[in-house]
């Protein structure tokens, strides 16, 4: 069962004692499981490391630590982590020890906990004979020294002039670990070995020999008189071997607190960054679905835009093609009824009179309907030639629309990404570590990628806003030119023009006017002339009619009437 720390309701510092009680007994209970296996254990109250396996020793660090030094936790929460260290400390007694086993002694007599050692770990040499240059210092013999004790892996080997047995001696520094502890045992071992020890040193005192005596410093030699004692006194403390353990042990679990609250701390954050990173990713996919709804209605839109545009063009061409046809049969019509006209010339002056009348009429309305079929034949061309400028001009924003939507597209994709990659970004900077290279590499290649991205989106809207700044002055010029043409189509369809219509092939009959005025007098010349005008026109309409004829004189060609 897992322990959810939000069913209460949160409690006051004062009664932290109180309440660990309670979690102790589902502990207890069996409520919470924390043994998994003989060296698996988790803690039940933490989020996010429900999942994580624990030895038995980092466990309880990890419930000390949250219990009693956690400010960040809340007082439940640290009641709760008390409990837990309580029953790993009762209930669980049987379990596996630390986690991270201790450096174990290995001298040849283990040492007692009680004895007062110089530390940092330091080793005593004396007897080394050396001769003593002018400055009163020694020399010869340090070099050979220092190769000697090697094998110990000493830190450091100091020689010194002792004036007063005319001998060289060396301190040698074995450093504060505990593998350096056991080098300096080691190192006093071998002496006493070969009975050079601080037994044989102190028994010996006036004859010595030539032999170099050495031991592992300790209480008597700190408060011993002399060079040796003043140098240890200055340079180490007295410390025992237990207060040593002691300190590093409560080092450690300090460490291990600290670093246990640090890691709770970051996986807190990595799981709030992970949740925000997911809300983000399900509100880009709504933005993209909502975008692809949008992009589905404006196709349709556009469809159905064309389909209007098609019917409109479509109704436009019936109508004009009806209106042709009318002028058509109406022209045919007056056609007819001039040719039923022409025939009727036997009539009597008053009769032919009216009829001239008559056709002259028909000849003004006949004009009128050739002016009106051009004028509507040019109309017909201007619209067309109108339609076919709409269509450009509908190609054109369509093709931009196109290109806008390419770019909001890529700038959308680009936004995305750039999301993505911050949001990514932030949930590696709370992964990195101080010394995890790999991760700090990864950072930068994707600060480096998200600055690249950046770049290229106000690049993508600068060309963006150029491009839409282009298409609005391109479409001012096309609606201004439109509106143009349109008026111009009015003025011509309003009829306030004078335009004059001649059909093709068809006489004038000034010509006879002119010619039987200088014949005939004005009244009868404007008959005759209209009568003779007719006549060619009928012949004319004869297409085996010829008014020239090729007449062969001696053998020559001659054209005449």
């Amino acid at each position: 069962m897992e322990y959810n720390s939000e069913e209460d309701s949160d409690i006051s510092e004062s009664e932290i004692n109180d309440y660990k009680d309670k979690p102790y007994e589902q502990l207890k209970a069996g409520m919470h499981k924390v043994k998994y296996s003989d060296v698996a254990f988790r803690c039940p109250f933490c989020k996010g490391r429900k999942k994580q396996d624990y030895r038995y020793k980092d466990l309880l660090q990890h419930a000390s630590g949250v219990g009693k030094g956690s400010s960040n936790r809340s007082a439940k929460q640290k009641a709760n982590h008390l409990a837990l260290a309580k029953y790993l400390e009762i209930d669980l007694a049987d379990a596996p020890g630390p986690s991270q086993p201790v450096t174990e002694l290995k001298p040849s007599e283990h040492p007692e906990h009680g004895d007062l050692y110089i530390w940092p770990w330091t080793g005593i040499v004396v007897n080394i004979l050396a001769k003593q240059n002018e400055e009163g210092r020694a020399s010869g013999s340090a070099n050979w020294l220092a190769k000697e004790l090697s094998k110990y892996r000493p830190l450091s080997v100091q020689t010194s002039w002792s004036q007063q047995d005319h001998t060289m001696f060396a301190i040698v520094d074995f450093g504060k670990e505990w593998t350096g502890f056991r080098d300096a045992m080691e190192f006093e071992k071998d002496f006493e070995t070969d009975h050079h020890g601080k037994k044989e040193w102190s028994e010996q005192r006036m004859h010595h020999g030539s032999n170099i005596y050495g031991w592992f410093a300790r209480v008597d030699d700190y408060n011993s008189e002399g060079p040796i004692g003043d140098y240890l006194r200055n340079q180490g403390e007295l410390k025992t071997i237990s207060s040593i353990v002691q300190e590093k042990t409560q080092q450690e679990n300090s460490m291990v607190a600290s670093l246990t609250n640090v890691l709770d701390v970051t996986n807190e954050n990595i799981d709030e960054l992970q949740s925000k990173c997911n809300e983000k990713s399900m509100s880009l996919s709504r933005l993209v679905e909502e975008k692809e709804r949008l992009h589905q209605e404006y196709n349709e839109e556009r469809r159905k835009l064309y389909r209007i545009a098609r019917n409109h063009t479509r109704r436009i061409i019936e109508e004009s093609d009806k209106l042709r046809d009318s002028l058509d049969y109406r022209r045919k019509n007056l056609e007819q009824r001039q040719k039923e006209l022409a025939k009727l010339e036997a009539l009597n002056e008053r009769e032919r009179k009216g009829l001239d009348e008559e056709m002259q009429k028909n000849a003004v309305k006949n004009n009128l309907l050739q002016m009106a079929s051009m004028e509507q034949k040019k109309a017909d061309e201007n619209v067309l030639r109108l339609m076919e400028e709409q269509k450009r001009e509908k190609e054109a924003a369509m093709n931009k629309l196109l290109q806008l939507e390419k770019q909001l597209d890529a700038k959308q994709k680009l936004e995305l990404e750039i999301a993505e990659l911050k949001g990514k970004l932030q949930v590696m900077k709370h992964m990195e570590g101080e010394d995890d290279i790999g991760i700090q590499k990864k950072l930068k290649e994707m600060a480096d990628e998200l600055e690249e991205k950046m770049e290229e989106m106000v690049n993508m809207e600068d060309l963006n806003q150029t491009l839409i700044a282009k298409e609005r002055a391109s479409n001012d010029e096309l609606q201004e030119a439109r509106q143009e043409l349109i008026s111009g189509l009015t003025d011509i369809l309003a009829g306030r023009t004078n335009i004059g219509i001649k059909r093709m092939g068809e006489l004038d009959e000034k010509p006879f006017q002119v010619a039987f005025k200088k014949r005939l007098p004005s009244d009868k010349a404007e008959m005759e002339s209209t009568k003779l005008c007719s006549l060619w026109q009928e012949y004319l309409r004869e297409p085996s009619w010829h008014p020239f004829k090729i007449v062969e004189s001696e053998g020559q060609a001659t054209v005449c009437m």
